[in-house]
């Protein structure tokens, strides 16, 4: 071994021989271990006491629940709303990049008024068939600015195409219509009047895309309105439940236990972004009102007469003024139906075509009701006597001139040279009552323009514009006369109030024009 050694040593081989010499030696121990090991006998002894478990023969458990989600399912579709094509052209960061927006989008319930999107970008939603030549319900903020709708059907792999039939703001409702589709199953209506608190209520849609999604709970509270601030309108009456609704559920049915549907799910109250355990659901009863008008003549019509009151009208009032009970008028709007009728500030309305008038929500709701045109006597109390005027109903949208648009007309484009940016509409007094707005004056703005002049100095929608350049601004004439006044390189400076969960405030916000 010596020689061996010595040998190896001398041929520069020996470190070689040392590594190969001290693997053999741990391949024979490791063999030798693990020959020991094996050699254990082997036995179908169990190393613990436990019980195997197995899995009993597929066995269906029915509850009122699956039945009814499987009955129901195939009236529910998912709606995708493809971003348009300005919109994938900037933005490269995908259409669900943040669920907060999205939320937002769908929504539109946050803690105060917030910017809205620049562009309509990709989004999602639900709805209902309610006829099974395709006609389906949804709510119209799914649909709004959509150059493209889209629809999906339970087990139908294949995205229809949805054409718009028309929509209502006030309710947040709209109807889609889908060509091709046959088979399909239309949803039973339930009455919403007969849904009472503590009633089961089951919600199904496409909760962040995840379609055929089934909630229940309860109904939490009946009537309920939503504050402007909110998003609420004054044709809005909600179902609360705490069934889950999250952004994508928006359109879909909320059900009673016999599987119809009682209210289109439309919003959520959140602090977070998602399910706060109160959501809303429009009632059916309305919606059916809706949709009726919408299939026959594309759009919404509702009556008004054209005068103001306080929504909070104290019953000593009315007493006052020498009438028990009705709805004091504040002003009359100039020229519009009860003006020409005779009604004046001071009286108090007491009837309506017979119909007994207590409060600003009765006389709004059978007004409305009332077709565009028809003439109905309105009973009224002036200095204690009792006077029935004949009054023509006129069209609520076009009285108010909602959502008017605050830019001259194109014949007037050398007169406006300075645009802002944005979309305004006057406050009538219903929704000045939602918005809890007690100051008097101002202009609603419900859209900023991307990339304007108004979005650079930091206005935002459901702002109010009180001034502009220290000029009160009440009405759309008002701030299109402002508008004239300006040329490019002036300062402007808006005076404003904005929401911020809590109450209305004082802001400003300025900026130079630019050239």
């Amino acid at each position: 071994m010596r020689i061996i050694v010595e040998r190896l040593q001398h041929s520069g081989l020996l470190p070689v021989a040392l590594i190969f010499g001290t693997l053999t030696a741990g391949i024979l121990i490791g063999t030798i271990i693990s020959g020991s090991v094996d050699a254990a006998p082997e036995t179908d002894e169990p190393v613990s006491d436990a019980t195997p478990l197995k899995v009993p023969a597929a066995e269906r458990v029915e509850n009122q629940f699956s039945e009814l989600a499987q009955k129901v399912r195939p009236s529910v579709v998912s709606i995708y709303i493809p971003a348009s094509r300005a919109d994938e052209e900037d933005d490269d960061s995908g259409p669900f990049s943040s669920p907060e927006d999205m939320f937002r989008r769908f929504f539109g319930i946050p803690e105060g008024p917030m910017p809205p999107p620049r562009r309509r970008g990709s989004g999602q939603g639900s709805g209902v068939i309610v006829d099974p030549k395709g006609y389906i319900i949804t709510n119209h903020h799914v649909v709004a600015d959509a150059e493209r709708i889209r629809v999906s059907f339970v087990d139908d792999d294949e995205r229809y195409d949805a054409t718009l039939i028309g929509a209502d703001a006030e309710t947040d409702l709209a109807v889609i219509h889908v060509k091709g589709k046959t088979g399909l199953q239309a949803a039973k209506i339930g009455n919403s009047d007969a849904a009472n608190v503590g009633d089961w209520a089951i919600a199904i849609g496409s909760p962040f895309g995840y379609s055929e999604t089934v909630t229940v709970g309860i109904i939490s509270a009946l009537s309920r309105e939503m504050n402007a601030a909110r998003g609420g309108r004054p044709f809005q009456k909600f179902l609360q439940t705490d069934a889950a609704i999250n952004p994508g559920n928006s359109g879909g049915p909320l059900l009673n236990i016999r599987g119809e549907v009682i209210g289109i799910n439309t919003a959520i109250i959140s602090r977070t972004g998602g399910y706060d355990g109160i959501g809303f659901a429009l009632a059916s009863n309305i919606a059916v009102k809706t949709y009726n008008q919408i299939v026959r003549f594309g759009r919404v019509s509702r009556g008004s007469i054209g005068v103001e009151f306080s929504g909070d009208q104290s019953p000593s009032l009315s007493r006052s003024y020498g009438a028990d009970g009705g709805v004091f008028v504040l002003r009359t709007v100039e020229d519009g139906p009860a003006e020409r009728a005779g009604m004046r500030a001071e009286d108090i309305i007491v009837s309506v075509d017979g119909e007994k008038i207590d409060t600003g929500e009765k006389l709004i709701e059978v007004v409305a009701a009332i077709s565009v045109g028809e003439t109905v006597p309105i009973e009224v109390v002036r200095d204690g006597k009792t006077l029935t005027l004949d009054v023509k109903i006129q069209d609520r949208a076009k009285l108010y001139a909602e959502q008017s648009e605050a830019e001259a007309d194109p014949s007037e484009a050398e007169e406006a040279a300075v645009r802002f940016g944005l979309t305004v509409q006057e406050i009538d007094p219903e929704r000045r009552d939602q918005m809890r707005l007690s100051q008097r004056g101002g202009v609603l703005i419900t859209q900023i323009e991307a990339h304007s002049f108004a979005e650079d100095i930091g206005l935002q929608q459901r702002d109010v514009v009180l001034e502009v350049n220290r000029e009160p601004i009440d009405s759309i004439r008002d701030l299109r006369d402002v508008q004239r006044s300006l040329k490019p390189g002036s300062d402007v400076a808006f005076k404003l109030l904005r929401w911020d969960s809590r109450a209305w405030r004082t802001v400003y916000e300025a900026g130079l024009i630019p050239k």
